[in-house]
């Protein structure tokens, strides 16, 4: 058993009856390809949980400090993290991410590049547009909506794939496809309260 799938198991077990988690329309992920999951950030939490409710294993950026903290160095790479340099255009980390959704693996992406303070969904950075424009992924938007609270309902909410094929033969640029994203997760946010 990997790495992955352990933690993935035991994470599972522990959070998912601690917030009630309920997922909703995990179907919309391809089972097979490249696929670009975006979703809202308003916890910590954020990206275990898409990756305990995902359908398939989800690689993360981390920020590049936590790849040099004593144990967590050797434990990010076996969970599919990479780093990525913040606050500045990490090249090595948008190929790395690049080349995850071209050899056909999910990356999971927080197109908003940090946590909502008031939980509400935030403007969405061009790094979502960039990965969905310059890749063949599908692009599925995904909506955590909380609050985190024990024993309160915590949901995870999957939308349709967004068809980006007009979108990349008109040429659109990547911070118009972020917004597209970003108005696709405030629909599911909208939709699913």
């Amino acid at each position: 058993m990997s790495l992955y799938s352990f933690a993935k198991g035991l994470v599972k077990s522990v959070l998912t009856p601690l917030y009630r988690i309920r997922v909703i329309g995990k179907e919309h992920i391809p089972g097979e390809g490249g696929v670009l999951i975006c979703a809202n950030h308003i916890d910590v939490l954020d990206p275990p949980v898409v990756g305990i409710t995902a359908t398939r294993p989800v690689s993360f950026m981390a920020k590049e400090e936590l790849f040099h903290a004593p144990v967590l160095k050797n434990i990010l790479p076996g969970l599919h993290a990479f780093p990525v340099k913040r606050g500045m255009g990490d090249r090595e980390a948008l190929r790395r991410g690049l080349n995850q959704l071209k050899e056909g693996h999910v990356v999971g992406l927080f197109p908003e590049g940090t946590r909502s303070k008031d939980g509400q969904l935030g403007q969405g950075l061009a790094g979502a547009g960039f990965f969905a424009l310059r890749s063949d992924a599908a692009v599925v938007p995904c909506a955590i909506i909380g609050p985190y609270k024990p024993f309160k309902r915590l949901k995870v909410v999957y939308g349709k794939p967004i068809e980006m094929g007009p979108l990349k033969e008109r040429k659109a640029s990547a911070a118009e496809v972020t917004e597209i994203i970003m108005a696709e997760i405030k629909s599911l946010i909208d939709n699913h309260r």
